[in-house]
C-alpha cells in the first residue's frame, strides 16, 4: 500500500499483515464463550425471571435475541477478515474519513459505560468474598470502593500488555468458565433438591398482553446486549486465518455459549425463589446468601476471571481503536485503553446496575437506539452500495474515494440522525413509546434504508475493481 496520511493511521489502525492473522475456529469460539460466560450475561437472563417470566419464556427470549444479533454481527465481520481492517477504519467507507469519528465515538462511549459496569461487578465480587471470609473488614464502605479500584487497575495492566495477552487470557478463560458454570448449576441443584424444584417458579403473567409488554422490550435488550460487538467485530476478525474460521467460530460460539450460560442464570435464579422466597437476580448477592466461605471463594474467583475476560475483550479493544482513530499520531491502542478506563469510572456504573429496570429498559434498550442505526448504515454500505469491494488505500487518505465533503459523508450523518431520532422519540412522546421498545430494530432499518436511498440518488463513485482491491489489501 502507498504512503498513508499520518493523521489517519498508526500501527494499530493499519491492515493486519498475513503473518499476524493467526486466529482460528477455536479462538473465535473461545472468544464468545469467554465473553458470554460472565455476570452481565447471567443477569441478563436472571432479570427476566425477576421481571416475571418462567424459565421457558426466558430461554426463548434470550436465544431469539442472540440469533437475531448474530446476523448483523457476521455481516460486519466479513470486511475485517477480508481486508484486515479494524472497525474505525471500516466505518470510514460510509461516513467519510473524518465523519467516521462520530460513529466510532458513539460506540466508544457505550463501551466505556460497559467497562465501568464490569469493573464495578469485579470489585463487588472481591468485596463479597471478603464479606464471607473476613466480615469485619468488609463492613467498611471504603473497602468496597478499594476493591472496585483494585479490579479496575488489574484491567488496566492487561490493556497495557496488548492484544496478544487478550487472546491468551480468553483461551484459558473459556474452558475454565465452562467448568465453573456447570459446578454452580450442580451445587444449586443440590441445595434446591431437584431440577424440577429449581425450575418450578411459574410465570407471573396472567395474559398474553402482559407477557408481550415485557417480551418485546426484553428482546430488544437481548439484541442491544451484543449490539456493541455487532459494530466492532472487525477489530477481532481482522486477525482471522480465513472467512470460514471466523464465521463458523462465531456462528457456533455466540448462540451456544449464550444458551448454555443464560440457562444457568435462569435456573439458579429460579432456584433462589424456591430457597429464599424471592428471586435474587445478582449472583454475587446469591452466593453471599449461603454464607459458605469455600464456595464463596471459588465462585468469586470464577466471577473475577469471567469479568476480566469480557471487560478486556468486549469493552477495551473497540474504544481503544476508536479513540486512537481520533488522533492516530498521539493516541495509541494503549493510550485509548487508558482513556476508556477513566471514562468508565466517570459514568457511575453502580447506578446502571441498581435494578433490573435500570439495566434492561434504561441502559440496554437506550443505547441500542444509538448503535442500531450505525449497524444499519454499515451493513447497507458494505453489501448493498459497494458489493463488499473497498478501496483500502483510500481509507487511509484524504481526497480519495471516502473523503466526500471535507472528509464527511452528509448522507450517512443524516441517516444516522434520523435513525437515532426515530428510535428514541418514544422516550419523549408517550404515544410513540413502542418505537423505543423496538429501538435497535427501528434504528437499524430506518437508517439503513435511508442511507441506501440517498447514496443511490447521489450515484456514488464506482468501487475499485476486485483485482485492484486485492493488490492493495
Amino acid at each position: 500500500m502507498s504512503t498513508v496520511d499520518p493523521s489517519l493511521s498508526n500501527n494499530d489502525l493499519r491492515p493486519t499483515p498475513p503473518e499476524r492473522r493467526s486466529w482460528g475456529f477455536y479462538n473465535y469460539t473461545a472468544l464468545w464463550f469467554s465473553m458470554c460466560m460472565e455476570i452481565t450475561s447471567y443477569q441478563l437472563a436472571s432479570s427476566l425471571i425477576a421481571k416475571g417470566m418462567d424459565w421457558k419464556q426466558a430461554v426463548v427470549t434470550v436465544l431469539l435475541g442472540n440469533l437475531i444479533v448474530l446476523i448483523p454481527l457476521l455481516l460486519n465481520a466479513h470486511a475485517g477478515a477480508k481486508y484486515g481492517i479494524p472497525f474505525p477504519v471500516l466505518i470510514r467507507a460510509p461516513f467519510g474519513v473524518r465523519g467516521a469519528n462520530l460513529a466510532a465515538i458513539l460506540r466508544a462511549v457505550v463501551a466505556c459505560g460497559w467497562f465501568g459496569i464490569q469493573s464495578w461487578i469485579g470489585g463487588t465480587a472481591i468485596h463479597a468474598m471478603l464479606a464471607v471470609i473476613w466480615p469485619a473488614i468488609a463492613a467498611s464502605r471504603s473497602v468496597l470502593w478499594s476493591c472496585f479500584l483494585f479490579f479496575w487497575l488489574l484491567n488496566m495492566v492487561v490493556v497495557w500488555c496488548g492484544v496478544e495477552s487478550i487472546k491468551r487470557l480468553q483461551a484459558f478463560g473459556a474452558p475454565f468458565m465452562f467448568v465453573m458454570a456447570g459446578a454452580l448449576l450442580v451445587w444449586v441443584r443440590m441445595k434446591a433438591g431437584s431440577f424440577g424444584q429449581m425450575l418450578s417458579t411459574p410465570s407471573h403473567f396472567h395474559s398474553t398482553h402482559e407477557f408481550l409488554a415485557v417480551f418485546f422490550p426484553s428482546l430488544t435488550a437481548m439484541v442491544g446486549y451484543w449490539a456493541t460487538l455487532a459494530l466492532n467485530i472487525p477489530d477481532f476478525t481482522r486477525y482471522s486465518k480465513s472467512q470460514s474460521a471466523q464465521s463458523w467460530g462465531q456462528a457456533f460460539g455466540l448462540p451456544v455459549a449464550m444458551a448454555l450460560y443464560t440457562f444457568v442464570g435462569i435456573a439458579v435464579t429460579s432456584a433462589s425463589a424456591v430457597l429464599f422466597g424471592h428471586a435474587i437476580w445478582n449472583p454475587i448477592e446469591l452466593i453471599g446468601a449461603f454464607h459458605q466461605p469455600v464456595v464463596a471463594f471459588l465462585a468469586m474467583i470464577a466471577i473475577l476471571v469471567a469479568t476480566l475476560n469480557v471487560n478486556i475483550g468486549a469493552n477495551v479493544v473497540s474504544p481503544s481503536n476508536d479513540f486512537s482513530n481520533l488522533y492516530p499520531r498521539l493516541i495509541s491502542f494503549r493510550t485509548g485503553g487508558l482513556i476508556t478506563g477513566f471514562l468508565g469510572l466517570a459514568m457511575c456504573p453502580w447506578k446502571l446496575l441498581a435494578t433490573p429496570d435500570a439495566y434492561i429498559f434504561g441502559w440496554l434498550v437506550g443505547y441500542s437506539g444509538l448503535l442500531g442505526p450505525v449497524a444499519g448504515i454499515m451493513v447497507a454500505d458494505y453489501f448493498l452500495v459497494r458489493g463488499t469491494e473497498l478501496d483500502v488505500n483510500s481509507l487511509y487518505h484524504r481526497n480519495g474515494s471516502y473523503d466526500y465533503t471535507r472528509g464527511v459523508n452528509p448522507r450517512a450523518i443524516i441517516a444516522l440522525a434520523l435513525g437515532v431520532g426515530i428510535a428514541l422519540i418514544g422516550l419523549a412522546l408517550k404515544p410513540l413509546h413502542f418505537l423505543y421498545d423496538y429501538a435497535w430494530f427501528v434504528g437499524f432499518f430506518t437508517a439503513g434504508i435511508l442511507y441506501v436511498a440517498m447514496m443511490k440518488l447521489a450515484a456514488p463513485a464506482t468501487s475499485l475493481a476486485p483485482s485492484a482491491v486485492e493488490e492493495q489489501a
